[in-house]
């Protein structure tokens, strides 16, 4: 079978696809052959050897897959050969086949293409993880949500207004602010291109202020990072929460004494580590998710889909911060 594989640190122009032997189902996995497998922007660090995780290489990245089981190993109960599932994975998911824990695996409805199911798991997953557990999301509450136009932040401001609440989306361009808006989003506010001086930052603190009105946003979704975070800290309301997401422009060093005046929380949003320590509080959100999909509260933006052998564009586009919704490599 052929694999995408990370031989050495650096970036997606480093990747090579090869040969590799198939995937054996241990006890407690399955071998799914993989349809699809979205990119995020974990896979543009864990090349670079930037992520929490390190991988011993050679190693495929891709941490969200779906895909058919083709095989069922020892031990394990409730799946069989022809389910249709998705699962986060890390890494090794940019291969045609992998052999996963089975435990990791959730089913795919019936009515849902694979390629789209391989969107959700991790933007979404992050998303209603972040508004729900760590956020205390509230119906009539106000949602700052950055970079809103990605994969993560299109989740966002879906979920946030599927919760009953106003969003104001903030992106880079008209054309992700047009987006942002089909997804729901009640305002929008386009920022420059960081680095900011002080009164860029001021500015901005000022064109967020206006969006959220005079109570200030009960919720920052902070995907961004950067020097987008102060602006946005500052427009946040008395006991708001400031979720931060990631940070793709960069670690901000956050004023601390905004907090204390604003007396608000600026809390962590990890995921991948909370799944693991309650995994199943993570398996209910993902079948709310299912059943929001099926409302037609959500659904998933696949803007582009790529072959194996270009999952490199792909992995650039993304971290180039010019991708709107999620990228996905296919295998057929």
């Amino acid at each position: 079978m052929k694999a995408l594989l990370s031989k050495e640190t650096g970036g997606p122009e480093t990747l090579v696809v090869e040969d590799v032997a198939d995937p054996v189902a241990g006890k407690g996995q399955v071998v799914v052959k993989i349809a699809a497998c979205a990119i995020n922007y974990p896979d543009a660090l864990i090349i670079r050897d930037m992520y929490q995780f390190k991988p011993e290489r050679p190693f495929s990245p891709g941490g969200e897959i779906s895909g058919t089981i083709e095989s069922v190993g020892e031990g394990v109960n409730g799946w069989a050969v022809g389910d249709r599932v998705l699962a986060g994975v890390g890494n090794g998911g940019l291969r045609e086949k992998m052999a996963v824990e089975a435990v990791k695996l959730f089913k795919v409805p019936e009515g849902i293409e694979l390629v789209d199911a391989s969107a959700l798991l991790m933007t979404y997953g992050t998303t209603i993880h972040g508004l729900k557990d760590r956020g205390n999301i509230k119906q009539g509450e106000t949602v700052l949500v950055l970079g809103a136009a990605g994969g993560v932040g299109l989740s966002a401001v879906e979920l946030a207004k599927a919760y009953g609440a106003r969003v104001v989306a903030a992106v880079s361009t008209q054309e992700k602010a047009d987006v942002a808006k089909k997804a729901g989003a009640d305002e929008t506010v386009i920022y420059p291109r960081a680095p900011f001086d002080k009164d860029v930052s001021k500015e901005l603190a000022g064109a967020f202020k206006s969006a959220v009105g005079k109570n200030g946003a009960d919720i920052v979704y902070d995907i961004v990072g950067g020097d987008y975070s102060e602006p946005a800290l500052r427009s946040i309301a008395w006991e708001g929460r400031f979720l931060v997401i990631g940070f793709p422009a960069g670690i901000a060093k956050m004023p601390l004494n905004l907090t204390l005046l604003k007396s608000c929380d600026i809390r962590g949003v990890f995921w991948g580590a909370w799944t693991a320590r309650d995994p199943e509080a993570n398996q209910k959100n993902i079948e709310e998710l299912f059943a929001l999909w099926k409302a037609g509260k959500i659904s998933p933006m696949v803007s582009e889909t790529f072959p194996l052998e270009r999952a490199h564009e792909a992995i650039t586009k993304l971290e180039n911060r010019t991708a709107i919704g999620k990228l996905v490599v296919t295998m057929d």
